[in-house]
């Protein structure tokens, strides 16, 4: 199982969206109370001016600095390159299921460790 899965798996019908591509999900700077799951399409996370971008693909999740931290500022922008359908995650249901299902964290904690070294890889090559 991975993060995404667990995030299915505690979902609501209301908890997914459908955006269109160009659809700004998150800007730089916006105060962050939810993360997301990629169901379906892709999205572009940039920041510093662009200059910083990485792509998530359908099965990664992102946002979660939003709930782990008091008065979060989102870092970055995120916008859907593609049609995409998200998980929404607030903080309840985060904490919710950090406390049922513990392998959660370490799941999430994967997945942007994954991310961050593709990235790293990225920009060696």
């Amino acid at each position: 199982m991975n993060a995404l899965d667990t995030m299915r798996a505690l979902a609501s019908t209301g908890e997914v969206i459908e955006v269109e591509p160009g659809t700004l999900i998150f800007r730089a700077g916006e105060s962050g109370d939810c993360m997301f799951g990629l169901l379906e399409g892709t999205v572009e996370l940039s920041w510093n001016g662009d200059s910083g971008h990485e792509q998530i693909q359908a099965g990664d999740v992102f946002g979660a600095g939003a709930l782990v931290t008091q008065d979060h500022r989102r870092y970055g922008n995120a916008k859907a390159l593609s049609p995409c359908r998200l998980l929404v995650m607030n903080r309840e249901k985060f904490l919710f299921a950090v406390q049922e299902a513990p392998m959660f964290a370490i799941e999430l904690l994967g997945s942007i460790d994954q991310r961050l070294r593709d990235l790293k890889d990225c920009t060696r090559g």
